[in-house]
């Protein structure tokens, strides 16, 4: 993870915490049914954020490190889950966890792994690692074709967004296997929804780290932008957001 990596959500923590979609509770029973997760696993949540993903296991029973760079994401972590007491956050990355060696069963992230070194993060997970323990990375991918909405939504981010064909998470499913190899790697994948009004899909749209935000040039076009296919496509004041959440679990 880079230095400009993980200062890009510093200015939008807020729009994170309020508009990103979480993660079906599938997951947990996924990982339950697949990999044998208790309660008495410790888990090492990766770029954890602002907790979403960690959340769902803290509410599993699970002890968690959350580790995250950024300091202003890991600040409202902590200030989310604050009741939890199975939380101990950690500054660190993917690559420099600061973790001790064979002290996890379980290694997650969640919207995260995009941002990774992997063959530095890989190498660092195997370290973390118990021995058979479960390495797990999940996506909530944004349909892009499925409504005329997604359609017009996408197109706006292709036009405005600062770096949004370079940092698109797909690039880098598509080398899970290797990420995973020699070992096989198990996919699975779960359907999520989000509704918005005009208000929502704003601030769903700014959450996103190649939204350009207010003082940028583009930002007044693309929020015009934004106004015009909501209007058009909203149904009784609101659009609907579509994701396929993609899990991927195996041995490293």
């Amino acid at each position: 993870m880079t230095i400009s990596s993980t200062a890009r959500f510093s200015d939008r923590v807020e729009n994170y915490i309020r508009y990103r979609p979480g993660y079906p509770p599938e997951v947990l029973d996924l990982l339950r049914a697949e990999c044998g997760l208790q309660p008495s696993h410790i888990v090492a949540d990766i770029a954890s954020g602002t907790g979403m993903f960690t959340r769902l296991l803290l509410e599993n029973g699970n002890s968690v490190f959350a580790v995250e760079p950024n300091a202003e994401m890991r600040e409202s972590g902590v200030h989310q889950l604050e009741s939890y007491k199975r939380l101990v956050s950690r500054a660190g990355t993917a690559e420099e966890t600061t973790l001790g060696a064979a002290s996890v069963d379980f290694v997650t992230a969640a919207q995260a792994a995009h941002w990774f070194d992997l063959p530095r993060a890989r190498a660092e997970f195997v370290r973390i690692l118990r021995p058979g323990g479960w390495c797990v990375l999940i996506w909530n991918e944004r349909l892009t074709s499925s409504t005329a909405f997604l359609r017009e939504y996408e197109q706006l981010l292709l036009t405005y967004g600062t770096d949004y064909e370079e940092v698109r998470h797909e690039k880098t499913t598509a080398m899970i296997q290797q990420f995973f190899e020699p070992a096989p790697c198990q996919e699975r994948v779960f359907s999520l929804r989000q509704h918005f009004d005009y208000a929502g899909a704003a601030g769903r749209l700014l959450s996103s780290s190649y939204a350009p935000l207010e003082g940028h040039p583009k930002y007044a076009p693309m929020m015009q932008e934004l106004q015009r296919i909501f209007r058009a496509h909203n149904v009784d004041g609101r659009v609907e957001f579509e994701y396929k959440t993609q899990v991927y679990y195996g041995h490293l």
